[in-house]
C-alpha cells in the first residue's frame, strides 16, 4: 500500500489507515477477540497506520489497540513496521463513589471519566498514561484532540508542550484533530504542525475543507489525514449525517450520488473512501473497523479501479 509523508516529519503513513474508535465500542459493543482480529487483518492487508485516543471507550480503545498490535505484529518483518498515533487533551480518571459511567457514545463504558487538561503537565501525563495503556514505549504521532472550547489553552500551554515532545524526539510528528475547519485552519497558520486530522469536512457531501483548511495546509506544508469520510454513515448506506438523522435533501443527494456511481459500476462507498486522496495535501484516509470482515470490506473497496469519468461526473 502506498505511503505518504506527514509534512516535513520523518513519519510516513499508508494511504488507508485504521481508526480506533470502533474497537473502543463506539455506538455498539465489540469483544476483545473481534478487536484483535480486526487489527490483525488490517496488518495482513497492508494497513500500516493505526490511530487511537484516550477518549475512545475511556481508555478501552487504547488498551485493545496496544494488545492487538502486539499480537498481530509477533514475528512480523521489520519492513512491516506500523505507525501509531494517539491524542492528548483528556485525562482518564476513575469514577468517584456513586458517579455514573460516562457513555459519550461508547457502549458498556468502563468505570472511568474524562477530564479536560491542556496544561503542559497534563499533555505529558496524558501521553505517559496512553503509552502505559498501549503497552508501548513510544507513539509516532500525537494530536491535540477536540480543543473546540480550549483554543487559548492550546496556544498558551498545550502546543508548546507538544512541540517540546517533538523537539526532544519523543514523538515524530504532532498535529490536531477536530470535526471543524476554522480552528484547524488557525492552528495551521499560527503553529508548526506536521498534520491535521480533519473529520467529515472533506467528503463527497461536504467539501468545506477546500475553502480554508486545505489552502492553509498547502502554504504551510502541513499534511491532512481525512476521517469521517462516510459522514457518520450516510455515504455507507446509513441514514445518519454527522451523528444525527439526515435531512431529506441530503438523502436525495446521496441517492443521486449512488445513481452516478452505479452508472460506472462503482459502489458509492468505494468512491467515498478514495475521494479525499485526490487532493494532494491528503496523506491518508482513516476509517474505523470493528471486525476482520469490515477490514476486508474496506480494503476491497479501497483497491477498486475507479474511472476518471466517474470523478468528473461526480
Amino acid at each position: 500500500m502506498e505511503r505518504r509523508r506527514l509534512g516535513s516529519s520523518p513519519v510516513e503513513v499508508t494511504t488507508l489507515s485504521f481508526g480506533g474508535a470502533a474497537i473502543g465500542g463506539l455506538f455498539a459493543p465489540v469483544s476483545d477477540a473481534d478487536a484483535t482480529a480486526a487489527v490483525r487483518r488490517a496488518r495482513e492487508r497492508g494497513i500500516g497506520y493505526f490511530d487511537t485516543a484516550p477518549h475512545y471507550g475511556a481508555g478501552r480503545g487504547e488498551r485493545r489497540m496496544g494488545a492487538a498490535l502486539t499480537a498481530a505484529s509477533a514475528g512480523a518483518a521489520p519492513a512491516a513496521a506500523y505507525v501509531l498515533s494517539t491524542k492528548v487533551g483528556r485525562i482518564i480518571v476513575p469514577l468517584g463513589p456513586g458517579e455514573p459511567p460516562e457513555e459519550e457514545g461508547f457502549a458498556d463504558p468502563p468505570p472511568y471519566k474524562r477530564v479536560w487538561d491542556w496544561s503542559a503537565d497534563g499533555i505529558r501525563r496524558s501521553l505517559e498514561e496512553s503509552l502505559e495503556r498501549l503497552g508501548a514505549d513510544h507513539v509516532d504521532v500525537v494530536y491535540l484532540h477536540d480543543p473546540d472550547g480550549h483554543e487559548e489553552e492550546v496556544y498558551a500551554t498545550a502546543y508548546p508542550a507538544l512541540a517540546a515532545l517533538r523537539d526532544e524526539g519523543v514523538v515524530g510528528a504532532i498535529g490536531a484533530g477536530m470535526n471543524q475547519t476554522p480552528m484547524l485552519t488557525r492552528f495551521v497558520e499560527r503553529l508548526d504542525l506536521d498534520v491535521v486530522l480533519c473529520a467529515g469536512r472533506y467528503t463527497l457531501l461536504d467539501r468545506s475543507a477546500e475553502e480554508d483548511l486545505f489552502p492553509a495546509c498547502v502554504r504551510r506544508g502541513t499534511s491532512v489525514v481525512a476521517g469521517g469520510v462516510f459522514n457518520s454513515g450516510l455515504l455507507a448506506g446509513g441514514t445518519t449525517y454527522d451523528y444525527a438523522p439526515a435531512p431529506p435533501e441530503l438523502l436525495e443527494r446521496v441517492a443521486r450520488l449512488e445513481r452516478i456511481c452505479a452508472g460506472h459500476g462503482v459502489p458509492l462507498r468505494a468512491a467515498a473512501l478514495r475521494f479525499p486522496l485526490r487532493h494532494p495535501v491528503v496523506a491518508s484516509v482513516l476509517v474505523g473497523c470493528r471486525s476482520a470482515a469490515e477490514v476486508d470490506d474496506n480494503c476491497d473497496l479501497f483497491e477498486l479501479d475507479i474511472p476518471e469519468a466517474l470523478w468528473e461526473e461526480l
